[in-house]
């Protein structure tokens, strides 16, 4: 076996090992319920019905269908095991380092540097997050198709073959429909352009021939510009206003969050899930800035002699760009994920500077050897250690508030994680320390007026909801919490008020529309119920729990204008189809509408097929379904029974 094989292939094995702690954590309660455990769509695995959603969704502020595909995928094969969904990140990982070393050895011809960067990049524990959190495999699927961009747009520089041309433009698109964080890919290649490929050196720079290397990107440059058009538009609502996080904040955290990379990067410690934004002292502004002037213009000032200095800097600034929070999404002022791509620019500056340096001082070279194993050695401890972290959701956003100061994000995630196992005292313990750091912040106040109303303290959450309003009055969701919380307390006209102000500000957004029906349909306004049933559909076509929802109103009403059992069946069969048969609430809603529409044959084989999947312990409630099919089974009135179990409370999206 060749060298660069024999080192290709013990760089994927070292990563699988160093890596497979991680198979024994679990899901977390942050994201992974919205990618996995909780995504009936993706928990029916690969589903025609499924596929077509994951293009046309923009579900969870994010077009990405590549992703969503893959999450479908690891459910068709392994179902909802933590394990074989890590392990799945852990391969993509190891294979993007061995990718990663590939492509540097194709295009520096130096075995031992690209070594160094590809393992840099593969045990760096900076690189943990990405890994581990099943969340994250965005990063690994969009990574793996960057690097085969790379790969085939290095063989076309190096033979003029269009066919590779075109393979780096097909795995692009692939890259970005995984993760649109690949916008500036076409600017890498520019970047590979002058090194190391030096199709353009800027000690002889010729404008005509820059220029036809600027034309050769015009298809990446055009799916880039076309990703984010598409990517602005997904995570409309998501983004914080001019007025929430001024500019002036956001460059000022943009400098100093690039150096808290930079650092991070060098030296890796208190690393955390989630790092708060907050103001930012103007020393500490100025200072970061004056160190991204100063590595900027050392890096020009050797463009000519140490190429690579130049472009390994401009590979980690440039690709941050969609992440430092020009764009600001979220409540956090950068994420160690962010850092997967990026950091490999500085991999980049350190490798072939070493090796430069070992060129120059030969006597030194077991010394450089020696120091590059060491790093090596520790990165993969420091892993290790890290991997512990994310073990469960308790300790990970313990572990966050421990490294970190006043942050007010992880503690609203560590009450949410105390809220979901009904810990409710600690949870509203760490909601309230939460808005003590951070009163100013709606999404510090929002939980805990979910907690309220989910204990039924439905007067004291509508309180904490208005005061969500008056901090930021344009969040659709927030309306929509006010609105449910004024209904649970009788003021019907309120509700429905604050109904109209959320479909107004997200026209894609289904709930106000469902909670608005049931209002409609208690007070016998038939009509304006089933009108808002309907466009809770059609503004979301593919969602499960929508779909089934609307079909439970029409099925179970007790407005018997608004009940439609044929109309009912057709919604509750396409709910069904995209959870593939998997989910037992589905089918126990489809039995429902079988049976408003007179076929109590389909009916008993939908609540039976129900109950066969709640054997397997997948739903509590089976003495509710046995009651309806008893009924169905009898040919007598279903509907009663659906009440007195509170089948609403049980299936309501």
């Amino acid at each position: 076996m060749s060298r660069p094989r024999l080192f290709t292939l013990l760089l994927a094995l070292v990563t699988l090992v160093a890596y497979l702690p991680a198979t024994r954590n679990g899901f977390l309660y942050y994201d992974d319920d919205q990618y996995v455990t909780a995504n009936n769509v993706v928990l029916a695995g690969l589903t025609p019905a499924g596929v077509v959603w994951a293009f046309t969704t923009c579900y969870f502020s994010n077009w990405h269908p590549l992703t969503w595909l893959s999450h479908m995928a690891d459910c068709t094969l392994f179902g909802v095991n933590p394990a074989a969904h890590h392990f799945v990140n852990v391969l993509f990982h190891a294979l993007n380092a061995a990718l990663l070393f590939s492509l540097l050895r194709r295009l520096t011809q130096k075995i031992w540097p690209s070594a160094f960067v590809a393992a840099l990049f593969a045990w760096h524990p900076l690189h943990v997050e990405s890994v581990a959190w099943v969340s994250e495999r965005k990063d690994m699927l969009s990574t793996f198709f960057a690097l085969l961009a790379l790969l085939a747009y290095a063989r076309f520089a190096d033979e003029k073959s269009r066919r590779c041309y075109w393979l780096a433009v097909f795995c692009f698109v692939l890259g970005l429909m995984a993760k649109p964080m690949l916008v500036t890919l076409p600017c890498l290649l520019l970047l590979l352009d002058f090194w190391p490929l030096q199709r353009f050196p800027i000690s002889n720079f010729i404008f005509p021939v820059f220029a036809k290397l600027l034309a050769e990107k015009i298809p990446f440059f055009l799916l880039a510009a076309a990703s984010c058009v598409v990517t602005l538009f997904a995570q409309h609502g998501a983004m914080a206003t001019l007025e929430a996080v001024p500019l002036p904040w956001r460059l000022a955290n943009a400098a100093v969050s690039a150096v808290r990379y930079l650092q991070k990067i060098i030296w890796p410690m208190d690393m955390a899930v989630a790092y708060p934004l907050t103001r930012l002292s103007s020393v500490s502004v100025i200072l970061a800035v004056a160190v991204l002037l100063v590595v900027t213009l050392a890096a020009w000032h050797v463009r000519w002699t140490r190429p690579y200095f130049l472009s390994g800097w401009c590979w980690f600034l440039g690709t941050l760009v969609p992440v430092i929070g020009l764009v600001q999404v979220g409540a956090t002022a950068m994420a160690d994920r962010y850092t997967y791509i990026p950091a490999i620019g500085i991999f980049l500056i350190v490798a072939f500077g070493v090796n430069e340096a070992a060129g120059r001082l030969p006597s030194l070279k077991k010394l450089f050897a020696a120091l590059a194993a060491v790093v090596l050695l520790v990165c993969l401890a420091m892993t290790q250690y890290q991997l512990h972290y994310w073990r469960d959701s308790e300790t990970l956003f313990r572990h966050a508030i421990a490294v970190t100061k006043n942050n007010d994000v992880a503690r609203c995630n560590l009450g949410y994680v105390f809220e979901q196992q009904g810990r409710y005292d600690e949870a509203l313990a760490e909601y309230r320390a939460a808005l003590q750091i951070n009163p100013g912040h709606y999404q510090v106040r929002f939980p805990i007026g979910n907690m309220l109303a989910q204990l039924g303290r439905n007067g004291e959450a509508l309180a904490e909801y208005r005061e969500c309003l008056r901090l930021n009055p344009q969040v659709p969701m927030l309306h929509n919490a006010a609105g449910c919380a004024l209904a649970a307390l009788g003021e019907t006209g309120g509700a429905l008020a604050e109904f109209a102000k959320a479909e107004r500000l997200e026209p894609r957004y289904a709930r106000p529309h469902l909670e608005a029906a049931d209002i409609f349909s208690r007070q016998g306004q038939a009509t304006n119920a089933v009108a808002e049933l309907w466009a809770a559909v059609k503004t979301e076509p593919y969602n499960v729990q929508i779909l089934s929802g609307v079909a439970q109103r029409l099925s179970a009403s007790e407005n018997a204008a608004v009940r439609d059992g044929q109309s009912a069946v057709v919604l509750a069969l396409k709910a069904n189809e995209l959870a593939s048969g998997f989910q037992p609430e589905v089918l126990d809603i489809l039995g429902m509408a079988f049976a408003e529409a007179g076929d109590f044959t389909n009916a008993v084989a939908s609540a039976q097929n129900a109950l066969e999947l709640v054997a397997t312990g997948k739903l509590n409630g089976a003495e509710a379904i046995r009651r309806r099919l008893a009924l169905y089974q009898s040919g007598q009135p279903w509907r009663e029974a659906f009440r007195a179990a509170n089948a609403p409370a049980n299936h309501g999206p």
